[in-house]
């Protein structure tokens, strides 16, 4: 079992909610915390999660997850709803990469994630749950690059939906879907597409002609057959005509 199925089931499931997204993170900047009650500087994981309550209606938690060295067990460190979350900084707009801040009414942290493609996954989702549960106040996105917040305009690369559904006999299953740039995709599917047509098209022009060419030629051919066979049955007659006289 993963790490993001195995917090799934330990912390979300016993409350009767399901997690949307997990990505593994460390501080960009340290951060003065006593060491008991860390359990030793770069002894532990951290996850930031985003899970859903299953009954309606829907409440939704942005939670820490830390796992510390020698443990196989999850534990909650600290949890806000969505609606304490007040900005999401993507840091560079231009291009992917790692770093992300949360900013929340008490709270403000700074993180980097595993890689870029894990954070955009992560922010994804968050921006996409933010906009579906959040009635009153939505969170502020900036420095997000386009594709992070649903453009497919914006994107030349693949965008990733993550989700993990509990299934029968408490088991887990993770689902990816995948959006592969659709914009570009069916231009550079329409590109291909055209090329190929052109291609047929031309084809079909040169095998045209070269029909054509060949029926002018069988054309001359047979008119030369008719010329041959009109020159043949004059002379038939002619030769009639001159046996004739001679029997005379």
């Amino acid at each position: 079992m993963s790490a993001k199925s195995a917090i799934n089931k330990e912390v979300f499931t016993p409350h009767d909610e399901k997690m949307l997204v997990a990505v593994q993170v460390k501080r960009r900047t340290k951060k003065k915390i006593p060491f008991l009650a860390t359990g030793g500087q770069g002894d532990y994981m951290t996850f930031i999660c985003v899970s859903v309550t299953n009954k309606k209606p829907s409440h939704v938690s942005i939670t820490k997850v830390k796992q510390f060295q020698g443990s196989s067990a999850f534990v909650k460190r600290s949890q806000w709803t969505i609606g304490e979350l007040r900005q999401v900084n993507g840091i560079n707009p231009n291009k992917d990469c790692p770093e992300f801040d949360l900013m929340f009414e008490n709270a403000f942290d700074q993180w980097v994630a595993g890689s870029a493609g894990e954070k955009c996954i992560f922010i994804q989702i968050l921006h996409h749950t933010c906009q579906r549960y959040s009635a009153a106040r939505t969170p502020e996105f900036v420095n997000c690059q386009s594709k992070l917040l649903g453009d497919p305009q914006g994107s030349q690369c693949s965008q990733w939906h993550l989700f993990i559904e509990p299934q029968r006999g408490e088991r887990n299953r993770m689902t990816c879907f995948v959006k592969s740039g659709a914009a570009v995709a069916c231009s550079k599917g329409n590109s291909i597409l055209h090329s190929a047509a052109d291609s047929v098209t031309s084809a079909v022009q040169k095998a045209s002609q070269a029909l054509n060419e060949r029926g002018e030629r069988l054309g001359r051919a047979e008119e030369r057959t008719a010329d041959m066979m009109n020159s043949a049955e004059q002379f038939s007659v002619t030769a009639q005509k001159l046996a004739m006289k001679h029997k005379c």
